[in-house]
């Protein structure tokens, strides 16, 4: 009898570890020195103020940070091959911003930023993509095609859109470190709740959908 309630709770206790364990979504963020969380501590970067937003709301997710600062979205595609291998559920791409400030014709990164998501989506992986906006520098084309080339990906491929990943804390002083390009710890925190609003729904649906399985 005792053997027999020993083995009951043996099989319970490994059944509530499986459930917790199916219940924590993988979620990889793959950018630049924006999402890599350049000049601030590494637990205060927005991906984990994700996790924390999240958390808040009831989902549990784990933080898979594929970022590298100055990264454009020539790399996204290896980058990608690679973390494919930690079979995460949905990828965050935040790539761009680098091409924007060097002037890399907004066709090759277009083609990238496809090549990453078609990738992607034919090893079943949803994916959740952020738009970028450019300085003037380039003049008013640039800058138009550059902003264009996220809701074109977005439709094409029919990925969720972040419409501008720094809403709300690009030019904002108090929220930038002292270049006025990276967030400080207070506009990670800005970035964490706005991107954790966005993801919410859309992990929602992920987290129902493997219930079901």
């Amino acid at each position: 009898m005792k053997k027999h309630l020993i083995y009951t709770l043996f099989f319970t206790l490994v059944a509530s570890m499986s459930a917790h364990a199916s219940e924590t979504l993988k979620v990889l963020f793959l950018g630049d020195s924006l999402t890599e969380g350049y000049g601030v501590p590494k637990d205060k970067g927005y991906p984990l103020w994700v996790k924390k937003k999240l958390k808040e709301k009831g989902l549990e997710i784990e933080v898979l940070n594929g970022s590298i600062s100055g990264s454009t979205t020539a790399s996204s595609l290896s980058r990608l091959k690679w973390f494919t291998k930690a079979k995460p559920d949905l990828v965050f791409l935040a790539l761009g911003a680098n091409d924007g400030l060097r002037g890399i014709k907004v066709e090759e990164s277009k083609k990238n930023l496809g090549q990453a998501i078609e990738l992607a989506q034919s090893k079943g992986l949803k994916v959740a993509l952020a738009g970028m906006m450019v300085p003037p520098n380039y003049g008013p084309d640039y800058g138009k095609k550059f902003k264009a080339m996220y809701p074109d990906l977005s439709k094409k491929y029919d990925v969720p859109l972040l419409p501008f990943l720094l809403d709300g804390v690009a030019g904002e002083k108090k929220y930038n470190q002292e270049d006025g390009i990276h967030p400080n710890e207070d506009g990670h925190e800005k970035m964490g709740a706005k991107v954790a609003d966005f993801l919410y729904p859309i992990l929602k649906k992920v987290s129902q959908s493997q219930s079901k399985q």
